[in-house]
């Protein structure tokens, strides 16, 4: 017995380490997830013990042995006015804090890094703008926030990090966006906690958070060669786009150097600010978004880029300060020699009938 109990109380110990009732508080938001999860847990469990303290008190004061007839009982203005208000104040207070914490979750900061991840099954794919490509995994660096922009390529997934307390769906056809920010380095748990097909279950990956100076040389070292804008300039000279996108004023499209995140006036009276989403829907439904003063000449690219091609021309838009990139296009000979990651521009961002 002196044997066995040193060996069960290691084994315990482990596994009360190893095997915690929470994931870790691993980001910046955590702390405040946590606090209004436990908030809610609190009052959860002192309502239902007062509530079933009330209940078996009165069962066993007013059993039919003590009271065997019934008795008529006035009511108190004072008592139901205080479980009328104290339960509606409860409710009011972890509306607001839930609210609160939402908008926080919701809207990342201005300076934070960029990262795309695409859904599909049953993989998740991260794309860095500096051309780092990953399957299953996502690295990042602690201290700085990240956002990434979801999308699913077949069916609705959901892109959920315990340790970082957050999860966002990944929607076909429709970006999505959450941020973080990780506290500490670690690998985490990435998982898919939307069923999407008979393999759900193995659409796991992991999150792995580096120090700032780490993920600098693992990004060096990861680098394709080209980013995301580079490639997304190929793909935009071999559709032909730079013919009708030349910023000059006689150009049959509008001007797209410096586009990104500014408000367009469109041709119905509206504005609409253009940002990623924006983009993405104008380039696979223009008539959706017609600017004005332009005639709604262009052709839907819908059905001929992939998700991929999408984010790359999403990013080179982005990163159009002027005009004098789109004036200086590829021919059609440099951009069938050119490759990315071995895959020719063109074979990487346009489906192939």
């Amino acid at each position: 017995m002196s044997h066995i109990s040193p060996v069960l109380w290691e084994f315990l110990t482990n596994w009360l380490k190893n095997s915690p009732l929470f994931p870790p508080e691993a980001s910046t938001i955590a702390p405040y997830a946590d606090a209004l999860y436990f908030f809610l847990l609190a009052i959860t469990v002192i309502g239902c013990l007062l509530v079933g303290g009330l209940v078996i008190g009165f069962s066993v004061r007013y059993r039919k042995e003590r009271s065997p007839e019934a008795t008529q009982i006035e009511g108190s203005t004072l008592l139901e006015a205080t479980w009328t208000l104290i339960p509606l104040g409860l409710f009011l207070v972890a509306f607001v804090w839930g609210a609160l914490l939402y908008f926080r979750i919701y809207n990342p900061p201005p300076n934070a890094m960029q990262v795309y991840v695409v859904g599909k099954q049953w993989m998740w794919k991260a794309e860095h703008p500096g051309g780092q490509h990953e399957i299953d995994a996502l690295h990042i660096p602690t201290g700085r926030p990240v956002q990434v922009t979801l999308i699913s390529q077949d069916v609705f997934h959901s892109f959920s990090i315990p340790a970082f307390r957050v999860k966002r769906e990944a929607i076909p056809g429709r970006y999505t966006t959450v941020w973080f920010q990780a506290t500490k380095p670690g690998t985490y748990h990435l998982f898919c906690t939307q069923y999407c097909g008979t393999q759900h279950s193995g659409m796991i990956g992991q999150i792995i958070a580096m120090k700032p100076d780490d993920y600098r040389a693992w990004a060096a070292s990861s680098t394709s060669g080209s980013s995301l804008a580079q490639n997304g300039e190929r793909l935009f000279a071999s559709l032909g786009c730079n013919a009708c996108h030349t910023g000059s004023p006689t150009s049959r499209g509008p001007n797209l150097a410096q586009v990104y995140n500014t408000r367009i006036r469109l041709q119905d009276g509206s504005t609409a600010v253009a940002d990623e989403a924006y983009l993405r829907e104008s380039i696979l439904n223009p008539s959706m978004h017609i600017p004005a003063g332009y005639a709604p000449i262009m052709p839907t690219y819908q059905g001929q880029i992939s998700e991929d091609g999408m984010i790359d021309l999403v990013e080179y838009i982005k990163t159009l300060h002027s005009n004098n990139r789109i004036q200086q296009t590829l021919n059609t000979t440099q951009l069938s020699s050119t490759q990315t990651n071995g895959v020719t521009p063109t074979a990487s961002g346009v489906v192939k009938p």
